[in-house]
This record gives structure tokens, C-alpha cells and sequence, in this order.
């Protein structure tokens, strides 16, 4: 079994400034997204669409600053309210100390999706367009997450077989027993993985919402998949039927983008 390095999470100090590894992989998560972003300009359809209806590096740019707003509230309010309702009832001022901490993916990504509402409403666009093109380019987002998440050592795994090869003992976690390195499962599928399969898939012209909804499934699967190797969270524990609290979140996405990829399939066949 491996122990876990151990790693600062302070990358770079100057003076009374400290630059937290955690803080760098959010950049590196936005750059990532420009990156991906102006290569999906090149991408069907968008490279064939012409005047006020073409995408340009400015729409990119656009879109992560209002995608940057709808993760940070959208974060914060959904672990508010999907993991600690009542603490946060009693504590309504604490919503905002999010220095300390705490933010949900599905609450995430219930932001960034208003922000695509806002966006595609101001820009006169198909909101079905707009999530296409953003979908795509999320995974190595995630992946840079994670890796912030392993380097802060927080979000262990379960406990794991002493003769896995690659369990690995977590200090912090209060035990000496090797766990399953779950950030990196994590990184792998659901950022990997899930780029490399909607990448390739989005580069092939589909019908209005297919790619968002490959999304949602993709993502979904595998993060229900990840979450029987990682610690549920000590105040919840493991809910009904044996799932945790990410588990139950993951169920609605995969069923909405299934039927939304059906949706689009029968809606585009009429």
C-alpha cells in the first residue's frame, strides 16, 4: 500500500500572499476552457454559421466569465442546500464564508446552467446550442478539481483490500488503513474519460441538445460508479437503499439526459 505524500497545499508563498495549488487548478480549469473553447469554434456546426449568428472568441470568453459566476454561486448554494440545510438555516450568514469551504458539482452545474440561460437570452441564441458547445469543454475542468483535491489530501476513499496495490493510507482521515485513492478514480473517469468520448463525439455534427444530454449521462454514470469507492460525507453517511448523497444526485442527470437525448432525437425527426 502507498501513503499519501503529504503534499503543501501552499504552492507558492510571497510574503503574506500564498498561492494555494487548489487556487492554480481552478486556472488552469478556466484556461483549459478557453483553450477548448476557441477549438470548438472549428468545430460542426459552428464553423459553418455566418454573421450575427457565428460564434467568436469574444462569445468564449463570454461564456466562462458567466460560467465562472454560475459554479461559484451556484456551488456554494447547492451544498448549502443539498448537504447542510438546516446547519445553514440556523447560520444564514455562513452561506457566504466561502473561504471555509464547500461546494456541490450538481448545485455547480445548476448555476452554470442559468448562466447559459442568461447567455443564450442575451445573445438571441438557442439555449440548446449554447450547452452543446459548453459541454465538451467541462471535463478537464473537472479533472483539474480533482487533482486540487488529492493535492489538499480531502475526499478519501472507502477502505480498500491491504493487498490492493495502489490503496493508499490518508493521516488526515483518522486511520491508518489504506482507502481507495478515489480523487484520482475521480479524475480519471470523470474528467479523462468523459473528455476524450464527448470530445470525440461532439466533433461530428448531432441534433440540437444530443451533446449536452451525452454529457449528463456520461458524467452522471460515472460519478455514481466513483461514488462506491469514495467516503461519504461523515454527516450523512450512506443514505437509503445503500447510496449515498452524490448517488441520489447522479440518478436525476442520468435520467434527464436520457430523455433529453430522446427528446432531440424524436423532436429533429418530426
Amino acid at each position: 500500500m502507498l501513503m499519501y505524500p503529504q503534499i503543501d497545499p501552499v504552492a507558492l508563498q510571497l510574503g503574506p500572499i500564498a498561492i494555494h495549488w487548489y487556487g492554480l487548478t481552478y486556472l488552469a480549469a478556466f484556461g483549459l476552457f478557453m483553450w477548448l473553447g476557441i477549438c470548438r469554434l472549428k468545430h460542426p456546426p459552428f464553423n459553418r454559421l455566418q454573421g450575427n449568428a457565428a460564434w467568436t472568441r469574444r462569445d468564449v470568453e463570454d461564456l466562462l466569465f458567466q460560467g465562472v459566476i454560475g459554479v461559484i454561486v451556484g456551488g456554494r448554494l447547492g451544498y448549502c442546500l443539498f448537504y447542510k440545510p438546516a446547519y445553514y438555516l440556523s447560520h444564514p450568514l455562513e452561506v457566504f464564508a466561502v473561504w471555509e469551504g464547500g461546494m456541490s458539482f450538481h448545485g455547480g452545474l445548476l448555476g452554470v446552467i442559468g448562466a447559459m440561460c442568461w447567455f443564450a437570452y442575451s445573445r438571441k441564441r438557442s439555449w440548446l446550442s449554447v450547452v452543446d458547445f459548453v459541454a465538451p469543454c467541462v471535463p478537464t475542468g473537472l479533472a483539474a478539481g480533482r487533482i486540487g483535491n488529492f493535492i489538499n489530501g480531502e475526499l478519501w476513499g472507502r477502505f480498500s483490500n491491504p493487498d490492493l496495490p495502489w490503496g493508499m493510507v490518508f493521516p488526515q482521515s483518522g486511520s491508518m488503513l489504506p482507502r481507495h485513492p478515489s480523487q484520482i478514480y475521480q479524475f480519471l473517469l470523470e474528467g479523462v474519460l468523459l473528455f476524450l468520448m464527448l470530445w470525440i463525439y461532439a466533433r461530428k455534427e448531432h441534433r440540437p441538445g444530443q451533446v449536452a444530454a451525452a454529457f449528463l449521462i456520461g458524467y452522471g454514470s460515472f460519478r455514481f460508479i466513483a461514488e462506491y469507492f469514495r467516503e461519504p460525507d461523515a454527516y450523512l453517511g450512506i443514505l437509503s437503499m445503500g447510496m449515498s448523497m452524490g448517488q441520489w444526485l447522479c440518478i436525476p442527470m442520468i435520467v434527464g439526459g436520457a430523455m433529453m437525448w430522446i427528446w432531440a432525437q424524436r423532436r429533429s425527426a418530426v
